[in-house]
């Protein structure tokens, strides 16, 4: 039975497919289908919008017209339905593909990589900042690493030195947009519980703004974490640790 009622609409020629706005949806209502996010079903979507801002590009908004009235129970289904088909470790989001699917593993360290080999600390993917979900499981109580997307290159123990035991983020406060990493994070610190927080950069000045954004996001969420500054040369030594004081 349709009725007249709000319910969100997205916009095939603005849509990109990037999949921001899939694990934004409580109710599982949108799925990326053949490169572009789509509205699953009328009555999976309550109309109220919280994934309008998720979305990059603005494609989503929210219309009246004539819909399926809004079914919790056909929801719920929806979503035992969803998760029967996957474990925690195979969680779709992002653009859908296999190399932005949500995985959590035993770093190398603790599964037996060959005897002598430069053994992978990294505990889960995705690790691009846009790409991980505040809801993601592996940040959950986490330490937290922030890592400039240059550092693992310059500096050559990174994952001995920094990665273990830490979920890891990385991204470029430069070429990536600066309010959108504000915006993810304080969605995390709201909802990870996040114990500390650990920021690598180089000692260029684009990165100066990485730290300064978690600050904000850390306002926005009004939280207070422990947060260590490191610092890299591009020659990669350590500059400088600096542990900023909680308020």
């Amino acid at each position: 039975m349709k009725m007249k009622r709000k319910i969100v609409e997205i916009d095939d020629e603005l849509c990109d497919g990037c999949g921001q706005c899939v694990p934004a949806c409580a109710e599982g209502a949108i799925q990326v289908i053949e490169g572009k996010a789509r509205l699953l079903k009328d009555r999976y979507c309550d109309g109220l919008g919280a994934c309008l801002g998720d979305c990059p590009k603005g494609a989503l908004h929210i219309v009246e017209r004539d819909a399926e009235e809004f079914d919790e129970e056909a929801v719920e289904a929806h979503l035992e339905g969803l998760e029967s088909k996957k474990e925690v470790s195979d969680i779709p989001m992002a653009c859908g593909c296999p190399s932005s699917q949500i995985q959590a593993f035993e770093p190398e360290e603790a599964s037996g990589a060959p005897s002598g080999s430069t053994r992978s600390a990294l505990s889960h993917w995705p690790v691009q900042i846009q790409l991980v979900p505040p809801t993601a499981p592996f940040l959950r109580g986490a330490d937290l690493l922030v890592a400039a997307d240059c550092t693992p290159f310059a500096y050559p123990d990174f994952h001995r030195d920094f990665v273990q035991g830490k979920a890891v983020l990385v991204g470029c406060p430069k070429f990536d947009d600066v309010e959108t990493y504000v915006a993810r994070f304080a969605d995390i610190f709201r909802s990870a519980d996040i114990r500390s927080i650990t920021v690598v950069v180089m000692e260029v000045p684009c990165c100066s703004a990485l730290p300064v954004l978690l600050e904000r996001a850390m306002e926005k969420a009004e939280k207070r974490i422990p947060m260590e500054v490191i610092v890299l040369s591009t020659r990669g030594r350590i500059l400088k640790r600096d542990e900023l004081a909680v308020a």
